[in-house]
């Protein structure tokens, strides 16, 4: 900012900026207010007109509805291990991947990297007809294998994270191989340790994704023997076009509280992640 700014202009920038901040966390919260309150309502007061947005009276019945109605807490099983298998071998391949296409030197490196950069320009929706097509051939349908293989892709994690590595002082990793340290104590021990931010940012982002993938495990599971969350709350919908809003939501609060909860105790490093570019010293 230029120091011979006006005091007034300054406040109007900043001004403009707490306007624009409100107005996001408008359009962000609202309908997350709107879900909250409706699943503490009966079922005769979501339709009323006009609309109340605090419950008449405050009702936990249609929390008791969405866990008894369908196997949630079998659906919520299922996520965990999904998610927490899926997200475990996207990360480690992903910064895997990454250090070797930063730190370590082979021929077709920057062809290698091009080729994965491309996979982030191919929407996942293409390779559904294929991968269910293989998935079914290998007697994979309805099996945790069948959803987290085609999954598990790594290409965001390795674009984010190899670009990390490059903005670590190259003095260091110099200093670290003349102390003896190979590949994988370089890793472990030198690079993790400083890269813990970036690190913590592609884990939430990651866990998240998987957390909220409902397409393909939609395609690959027909019981609640595999079927995640996601999936589950479309059980939870009449499909004679009646559908009691109340279960719904307060399955979908059930549904966002486990991502709420790690966003909230990582917060603080994933955002030093994505905004930090480098180490300083």
């Amino acid at each position: 900012m230029n120091r011979y700014e006006k005091p007034a202009s300054k406040a109007v920038r900043l001004g403009l900026g707490y306007v624009g901040i409100f107005l996001v966390l408008l359009f962000i919260g609202l309908p997350l207010f709107w879900i909250l309150m409706t699943s503490f309502k009966a079922k005769g007061d979501i339709y009323t007109v006009p609309v109340h947005w605090l419950p008449p009276t405050w009702e936990t019945a249609n929390y008791e509805d969405a866990t008894s109605r369908v196997p949630f807490w079998k659906y919520l099983r299922n996520s965990i291990i999904i998610t927490s298998i899926l997200s475990a071998v996207e990360i480690v391949l992903g910064v895997i991947s990454a250090y070797a296409l930063a730190i370590l030197r082979f021929p077709g490196k920057n062809l290698v990297f091009l080729l994965i950069i491309s996979a982030l320009m191919v929407p996942s929706e293409i390779t559904v007809i294929s991968n269910y097509a293989l998935v079914n051939s290998l007697g994979w349908r309805n099996t945790f294998v069948g959803i987290i293989v085609p999954l598990a892709g790594v290409a965001f994690g390795t674009f984010l994270m190899r670009n990390h590595f490059l903005s670590l002082p190259y003095e260091l990793i110099e200093a670290a191989r003349m102390d003896g340290a190979g590949p994988v104590r370089l890793l472990t021990k030198v690079l993790l340790p400083i890269s813990l931010p970036t690190l913590a940012a592609f884990s939430v982002i990651t866990v998240v994704n998987e957390w909220n993938s409902y397409l393909w495990p939609f395609l690959i599971s027909d019981t609640d023997k595999v079927a995640p969350l996601q999936v589950g709350l479309t059980m939870l919908q009449n499909n004679d076009g009646v559908t009691n809003w109340g279960p719904v939501m307060a399955a979908t609060i059930l549904t966002i509280l486990p991502m709420l909860i790690i966003f909230l105790a990582l917060q603080k490093w994933m955002i030093q992640g994505l905004t930090s570019g480098a180490v300083k010293g």
